[in-house]
């Protein structure tokens, strides 16, 4: 017998008050700005990966006034590894739109928080609900499985009339009260028990009525966007290095505030050795000795493959130049807090490790 919206919530809040999570930082105090950035650094990042960072951005941050008022390079420091940096930029922001224009309090008011920067319906519900016990619901990835895959949604969860579905779904499905234990509890049984792959239906408490389940559609359930083939890019990344043995710095630029790396620091990058090395001669002087390549760096971002081919240049500049707003020497030995992008931060630490060795 399939499941209805009442059953759904019930038996969910009886399996989160055994099996679920209660003791995460966020939901210790849980007040409107703890819980804010806790659900910025949830977005596409799994709770085991974002607790370290919350727990130090939180000592750090903790009011909405001292971020406010943080050099966006420390905010940027804090998140490097965490990715998608434009969620740091736009807590930054946020926060100094709530010094200027609320008081430096988060509103407790749907509307006006989905106005803030870089905060959508989902993530000001779960804000809400959460810390609050607001009745609103949420749509993030982990509901979205388990709804489509118990209520038998099809279809590509990014398509408006399935995403108008699920959230009606997810609105029938959200209790009057006992919300934030709700809102909590079907995040977690997505993230532990609901999976993308492999899910444990066995020891889940909505398998009896679950249609995935009864029909055999885990895999098929919630629909995907049709694959396309990743593009790939490649680039050559200048690594200038002044200075002796113990003291080299690399010569590292920020980048512009929207696209790759957003505001991040990193070093210049160019389409050819060729066009690095005339942009060394021009910008920085002639290499001491001949350049070398290291071994290439690969990432991989979400719509596509970067490989980045690091090329070994040792310079005496012929002219100071000098730390600025958009470029800096970046001392290995003693690095400054700046925000660097996770692939150039393990190579600033293989030069560093390798110079000791």
């Amino acid at each position: 017998m399939k499941c209805d919206a009442q059953q759904f919530s019930a038996r969910l809040l009886d399996w989160f008050a055994l099996h679920g999570r209660h003791t995460l930082p966020w939901q210790i105090n849980p007040t409107l700005y703890r819980v804010w950035v806790s659900e910025v650094m949830l977005q596409q990042t799994q709770v085991a990966t974002v607790i370290p960072y919350y727990e130090r951005f939180m000592a750090r941050f903790p009011t909405v006034a001292s971020l406010a008022s943080a050099p966006l390079d420390e905010v940027l420091h804090l998140w490097t590894g965490l990715g998608y940096y434009a969620r740091a930029r736009h807590l930054r922001s946020c926060a100094q739109a709530l010094i200027a224009n609320h008081g430096g309090e988060l509103p407790s008011n749907l509307d006006a928080l989905m106005a803030l920067p870089g905060i959508g319906r989902s993530t000001a519900g779960a804000i809400l609900a959460i810390s609050s016990d607001q009745r609103l619901p949420i749509l993030d990835g982990n509901a979205k499985r388990v709804l489509a895959r118990v209520f038998g949604i099809a279809g590509n969860p990014g398509a408006s009339s399935v995403s108008a579905a699920l959230w009606a779904q997810s609105d029938a499905c959200t209790p009057a009260s006992n919300v934030a234990k709700y809102t909590q509890a079907i995040m977690d049984l997505g993230a532990t028990v609901c999976t993308r792959s492999r899910p444990a239906c066995t020891v889940c408490p909505l398998n009896a009525g679950c249609v995935a389940a009864i029909e055999g559609r885990q895999a098929e359930l919630p629909g995907r966007k049709q694959k396309r083939v990743r593009p790939a890019r490649e680039a050559t990344l200048l690594i200038a290095q002044s200075g002796s043995n113990g003291s080299i710095a690399v010569f590292v630029q920020r980048r512009p505030a929207s696209g790759l790396w957003g505001g991040l620091w990193s070093p210049p990058q160019f389409d050819s050795e060729r066009d690095a090395l005339e942009w060394c001669r021009k910008e920085i002087g002639d290499p001491c000795v001949e350049p070398y390549a290291l071994p290439p760096i690969d990432h991989a971002f979400t719509h596509f493959d970067l490989r980045l081919n690091p090329l070994s240049v040792r310079c005496q500049p012929k002219t100071p130049v000098h730390d600025g707003d958009d470029r800096l020497w970046y001392a290995i030995a003693a690095p400054p807090r700046i925000g660097l992008p996770q692939p150039i931060r393990q190579l600033f630490e293989r030069l560093r490790t390798s110079r000791k060795a």
